[in-house]
């Protein structure tokens, strides 16, 4: 495919996902056909599925996307941060930042992702490249923090567990009704803290049987 044309084709890539969005909150997800967001976006229906084989990869699309964002948004500071609470706090606040554009519709979303069937789950294996990609992102703050002196096993397993962490602050997000989602923006302040100084407490000798359990806790249920 030469240059102008993949140009274009993103293009109408794009634009499928955005009418798509546009419609959803507009009519709600189930009521948003196919057809409709085709016609909306001034493409044939065949053009439409030649993109996104259903609706369900339309949300996958947006997930991607807004995890591009969230990845382009904290990367100056985990450029310029060394210390794991910066580098942590500097991440959570990125991701809110990018999520508040979209808050109007969100609890749709989340009674759509909240089915433990659904395809659009955060667990689900369809969400598995953006879950990866996420997580990813924890891992660079644990990496990238000099500040930390964490056991092998529990480095590994460290950026999953940041990433459930994120994922209570979205639930909490999804409800929050304060001005530019104020009190999530203060949820993330307050919590990061107490977050590092757990994580800290990890060698201490009176916690590392803990976080030994905690780590074997987890690969069990992940097996």
């Amino acid at each position: 495919m030469s240059e102008p044309k993949a140009g274009r084709s993103e293009q109408t890539r794009e634009l499928i996902v955005q009418t798509a969005l546009r419609l959803f909150r507009q009519h709600g997800y189930e009521a948003t056909t196919m057809r409709a967001i085709a016609k909306e976006a001034g493409v044939s229906v065949g053009n439409a599925y030649y993109y996104f084989g259903s609706k369900e990869e339309l949300i996958q699309s947006y997930y991607d996307e807004l995890q591009v964002s969230h990845m382009a948004a904290c990367r100056a500071v985990l450029d310029a941060e060394t210390g794991f609470a910066p580098r942590l706090l500097g991440v959570l606040r990125a991701r809110v930042a990018t999520m508040v554009p979209y808050h109007e519709f969100a609890g749709k979303f989340f009674k759509l992702a909240a089915e433990p069937t659904s395809p659009l789950s955060p667990f689900s294996a369809e969400s598995g490249p953006a879950r990866s990609a996420a997580v990813a992102i924890y891992r660079e703050v644990v990496d990238g923090s000099r500040d930390l002196r964490l056991d092998d096993d529990f480095r590994r397993e460290l950026p999953e567990l940041l990433w459930l962490y994120s994922m209570g602050i979205v639930l909490y997000w999804v409800h929050d009704d304060s001005p530019g989602c104020r009190k999530t923006y203060l949820l993330v302040d307050r919590t990061v803290p107490l977050v590092q100084k757990m994580v800290s407490m990890s060698r201490l000798p009176g916690f590392r049987s803990v976080t030994r359990e905690l780590v074997d806790i987890i690969r069990t249920v992940r097996a």
